[in-house]
C-alpha cells in the first residue's frame, strides 16, 4: 500500500515552495523530486499505482488543505517554535495535511496521527517523526476541548484566515460585492460541482436526463441555461452514456452561455480567441453551425486538447486550429475580417476557484492590474480584425470588477466604433457595459460576459 499522504505533501509542497500550479496529479510530487535529486524517486509511485480509493483520497488531501490553507497556516504557525525552512516544504505541507484531516475530515484522530507520522519515513525524513507527533497531538487536545463540528476560529486568526482566504482577496470581494461577497466565499471553499452541456440539438435535455437516470446517475436541471445538467455526484466522464459520440460534454453551466450571447448565424465567420481548452468552441461548433471557425491558443498542448474535444464529437475538421498569441495579429491574421469573435481573456480565474483552489495561494493583488492591462490589450488587438457590424464577445472566469466591468469601460471610452449591446437575462446581475454570473455553491462557476459591436467609422 502506498503512503497517499507523502504524496499529498509532496505535491503540496509543490505549491506552497516552488509556486507550481496544482493540477491534481501525483505526477506533481514526481517532478518535485527530480528536480531535488533522485533520492526520493524510488519512494514516489506514479498514478497506475494507487488504486481508485487511494486516488481519492489525494485528491481530497491536497484539493482541501489547498481549499483552507490559510486557516490552516494559522493554526500551524501557532504550534510551531520556528518556521521549517523551503528544503523541508515537504514536512510543513505534511503538517497541514495532518491538521486538514482532523480538522475537516472524518478519518478516526487515531488512524490519522498515526498515518500522518508514518508519512516521514516515506518522506525519508525520520527526524520529523516526533515534530509532526506534537504538532498533531497538540492540535487534538485544542479539539476535544471545543465543539468538533465547528470550525475552529483561533483568536489570533484575521477574517480573511478565518474565512481561508488571502487578507487581499477577502477585502477585494467585500468591497466588489457587498452584498453577495459571502456567497463566492462559500463557494469558493466549497468542493466544484460536475456540470454537463447535452448537445441539444440531437436531444432534449430531459431526454438525457432519463438516460442518465437509467444509468444509475442522479441530475438536476441548471437554472442558468437550458442545455446543462448538474450531476448529483462526479464521475469518470468517459463512462457517461452517449460521452464518445458528443451527446453530452462536460462544461460549467456558466461557460455554456458564450455560444447563444456570441448571436453566430450559420453563414458567420468566427474567431475563438483563447480557445484551450475547446468546451467553447465546441458548442459554438454544434450550437451555431457558422462558415468557418478558427481557434487560437498559446500553448501547443492546450490547443491539442482543442482538437481532442473536437475529434469526440466528430468536428475537428470543421475548426482551423493555430497556435499563436492571439495580440500579435500579424503573426496569424491573413487580413480576411471576422463576423464575430470570442475572446475568452486569460484572467485571475478568481470564478472558479472551487476547481483551481491553488489560486487563492499563487495569484497575489499585483497580479490583477497587470491582468487587466493585458486583458485591454488584447481586446484592442483583436478589434482590428472584426468586420463592421460585427460583434465581440468578451468572457472571463473573474468575478473582479477591475479585469471585467472596468476593462470593458476602457476600452469604449478608447474606442470610437464601439458600443455595447444588452444582455438580456435572468441570470446574473448588470455591471456596467456587461453582466456578471457570480460562482454559487453546487450551481455554477463566475463568469463576466460583455457584447461589444462593431461601427463603421464615417
Amino acid at each position: 500500500m502506498q503512503n497517499v499522504r507523502a504524496l499529498a505533501a509532496s505535491s503540496l509542497a509543490a505549491v506552497i515552495a516552488d509556486g507550481r500550479p496544482f493540477d491534481g496529479s501525483i505526477d506533481m510530487p514526481r517532478a518535485r523530486a527530480n528536480k531535488r535529486g533522485a533520492t526520493q524517486k524510488a519512494v514516489l509511485p506514479d498514478q497506475s499505482q494507487l488504486n481508485p480509493r487511494d486516488l481519492a483520497l489525494f485528491r481530497e488531501l491536497c484539493y482541501g488543505s489547498l481549499r483552507r490553507y490559510a486557516l490552516l497556516e494559522v493554526m500551524l504557525g501557532s504550534r510551531l517554535k520556528k518556521p521549517l525552512g523551503k528544503r523541508d516544504a515537504d514536512i510543513h505541507a505534511l503538517l497541514l495535511i495532518g491538521l486538514y484531516q482532523l480538522v475537516f475530515l472524518r478519518t478516526p484522530d487515531h488512524a490519522a496521527l498515526s498515518a500522518t507520522v508514518n508519512a516521514c519515513i516515506a518522506l525519508q525524513k525520520t527526524w520529523a517523526k516526533g515534530l509532526v507527533n506534537a504538532v498533531l497531538r497538540n492540535c487534538l487536545r485544542d479539539l476535544e476541548q471545543g465543539d468538533r463540528k465547528q470550525i475552529p476560529r483561533p483568536a489570533q486568526a484575521s477574517e480573511a484566515a478565518l474565512a481561508s482566504h488571502p487578507q487581499w482577496l477577502y477585502q477585494r470581494l467585500k468591497a466588489d460585492w457587498p452584498q453577495h461577497w459571502q456567497q463566492i466565499i462559500e463557494y469558493n471553499n466549497s468542493p466544484p460541482h460536475m456540470a454537463l452541456r447535452v448537445d441539444i440539438a440531437r436531444q432534449p435535455r430531459a431526454d438525457y436526463q432519463h438516460t442518465l437516470q437509467a444509468a444509475g446517475l442522479a441530475s438536476q436541471t441548471s437554472e442558468v441555461c437550458d442545455s446543462a445538467l448538474l450531476l448529483e455526484h462526479a464521475c469518470d466522464p468517459t463512462t457517461l452514456p452517449g460521452f464518445d459520440e458528443g451527446l453530452c460534454s462536460v462544461q460549467d453551466s456558466g461557460a455554456q452561455l458564450a455560444a447563444a450571447l456570441l448571436h453566430a448565424g450559420e453563414g458567420a465567420s468566427v474567431l475563438d480567441a483563447c480557445a484551450a481548452p475547446g468546451g467553447k468552441t465546441l458548442h459554438i461548433l454544434q450550437h451555431c453551425q457558422p462558415k468557418s471557425l478558427c481557434a487560437l491558443d498559446l500553448d501547443a498542448g492546450r490547443l491539442a486538447r482543442v482538437h481532442e474535444n473536437l475529434k469526440r464529437c466528430s468536428r475537428s475538421g470543421v475548426a482551423k486550429l493555430e497556435v499563436a498569441d492571439a495580440s500579435d495579429t500579424g503573426s496569424w491574421w491573413r487580413g480576411q475580417p471576422f463576423d464575430r469573435i470570442l475572446l475568452d481573456a486569460p484572467c485571475s480565474g478568481s470564478g472558479v476557484i472551487a476547481r483551481h483552489p491553488d489560486i487563492k495561494l499563487l495569484r497575489r493583488e499585483a497580479d490583477i492590474a497587470k491582468l487587466a492591462g493585458a486583458q485591454l490589450n488584447l481586446l484592442t488587438a483583436l478589434w482590428i480584425t472584426l468586420a463592421d457590424d460585427g460583434e465581440l464577445l468578451y468572457c472571463s472566469c473573474s468575478v473582479l470588477r477591475e479585469e471585467n466591468e472596468r476593462v470593458i469601460a476602457t476600452f469604449l471610452d478608447n474606442e470610437a466604433g464601439a458600443s455595447a449591446l444588452p444582455i438580456d437575462a435572468q441570470w446574473g446581475i448588470a455591471c456596467g457595459a456587461g453582466r456578471q454570473l457570480l460562482p454559487k455553491k453546487g450551481s455554477n462557476d463566475g463568469f463576466f460576459y460583455a457584447r461589444l459591436r462593431k461601427s463603421p467609422l464615417r
